[in-house]
């Protein structure tokens, strides 16, 4: 008996299969494409391919559609606690008006108005998919209007109803031609809410916004924020995240016109198990334009999480531009992590100056020494210190009754966050026993 494998001859006149020890000429549609058995890396439809690189290149849209599933991977979600977001990603938000207290001057309006409402838009598109969720889903706008008087002009506007069930929300802030004022949304009670907000600050009016985070613990709150400033006009704009589970809040500004001016600040505390994330962008597409962002942030407790992402971008027609960005992370206890990523892009040499900063550490130690040798016990000394270190921050919004709220809000976050540790402590020394 042979042991010669041998293939049999088709009886259909075609050319007879190979022996499986023969070896096979590759044909001439597959030369370059197979050897070996292996195949070779297709080099075409890169333009496909290659991820956004520049932050302004961004795909923008009110449609969730144009947005695909986030998966994490993706360079404006790889942080985010994806698994508490997602009832925030998959559409169908309720968009409906909600209760809301306002406190406001004779010269500022605030209203709802219709889901159509020309105003929608004038201030930017949505960049990723919860806020395009939240654009899609609104059922009514809030307006708020500061008028061009005399006086300054104040707003405060209290939301503390939305609930736990999946929630959209939409406002429009414009600053009239020549307007002064200063605009509070101050967030309180539980919430799982998507936002969109823009901001119109028209030329050479001057506007403060602040955003304020005071969430009950087990809220999720996701906003975004347009800003587009006119011409000579100034936008001051403050993030101030203290409560919440996961608080994101991402504000924009695009400075599109001659001698716009813009100061973005934020200040911010995690506790044990809380993430907060902020990506700040800030657009000179004009010339002659300035920017400072300062953000400030303090972590403590077990999980505490912090996320800082800022974007400078001055453009072809930035000439002049005088722009500059900073975060600074002050870590009080072992167990936290703060994610601090500085981008400034230039395509224009001929500007003012630009430059970019980003630091986190513990408490100086010189600093404790100091107080410390005047005969301040330690403890006190430390909360001397992280208070310095926010209220610097804090004194910029420009509203004394507000500072001082906050300035107690920091203390009590202080307070309870020496309180978690030291009954952390016996837990520690017992499990080591």
């Amino acid at each position: 008996m042979s042991n010669t494998s041998t293939n049999p001859t088709p009886t259909d006149g075609t050319t007879p299969a190979p022996r499986i020890d023969q070896p096979v000429e590759p044909s001439a549609a597959a030369q370059g494409t197979e050897q070996h058995g292996a195949r070779a890396h297709s080099d075409g439809g890169w333009d496909a391919k290659v991820p956004v690189q520049t932050r302004s290149e961004r795909p923008q849209s009110g449609e969730l559609d144009a947005f695909p599933p986030v998966t994490g991977r993706e360079v404006n979600w790889k942080f985010a606690p994806l698994a508490k977001l997602q009832p925030l990603l998959d559409g169908g938000l309720d968009g409906s008006a909600y209760p809301f207290l306002a406190r406001q001057t004779e010269g500022a309006d605030v209203e709802w108005g219709r889901s159509d409402d020309p105003a929608v838009g004038s201030a930017g598109l949505p960049e990723d998919r919860a806020a395009a969720a939240a654009w899609t889903a609104r059922d009514a706008v809030l307006k708020v209007t500061v008028k061009a008087t005399e006086a300054h002009e104040s707003i405060s506007i209290t939301r503390s109803d939305f609930g736990t069930q999946p929630r959209a929300a939409h406002t429009v802030i414009t600053a009239e031609q020549h307007a002064q004022g200063i605009v509070v949304i101050d967030n309180r009670g539980s919430a799982l809410l998507s936002e969109n907000v823009e901001i119109v600050v028209r030329d050479g009016a001057r506007l403060t916004v602040v955003s304020l985070q005071d969430w009950d613990d087990d809220a999720v709150h996701v906003s975004t924020q347009f800003a587009e400033v006119g011409r000579d006009a100034f936008l001051k704009h403050v993030v101030v995240s203290l409560g919440g589970d996961v608080v994101r809040v991402n504000p924009s500004t695009h400075l599109g016109a001659q001698g716009a001016d813009t100061e973005m600040y934020g200040v911010y505390f995690a506790d044990a198990g809380q993430y907060i994330e902020q990506q700040v962008y800030v657009n000179h597409d004009a010339p002659n334009t300035r920017g400072r962002v300062n953000y400030k942030g303090a972590l403590q407790g077990e999980g505490a999480h912090t996320v800082w992402i800022g974007d400078v971008l001055i453009g072809r027609a930035g000439d002049g531009t005088d722009s500059y960005e900073q975060n600074r992370n002050l870590v009080l206890t072992d167990g936290t992590r703060a994610d601090s990523i500085p981008n400034l892009e230039i395509e224009t040499g001929n500007i003012e100056g630009a430059g970019h900063a980003s630091a986190t550490g513990r408490f100086d130690d010189e600093q404790l020494f100091y107080l410390q040798a005047r005969g301040i016990p330690e403890e006190e000394a430390r909360r001397l210190v992280v208070l310095g270190f926010l209220v610097e921050v804090i004194q910029k919004i420009g509203a004394p009754e507000l500072e001082e709220r906050l300035i107690a809000a920091v203390e009590q976050e202080l307070a309870d966050g020496r309180t978690a540790v030291a009954a952390a402590e016996p837990e520690a020394e017992q499990a080591d026993a």
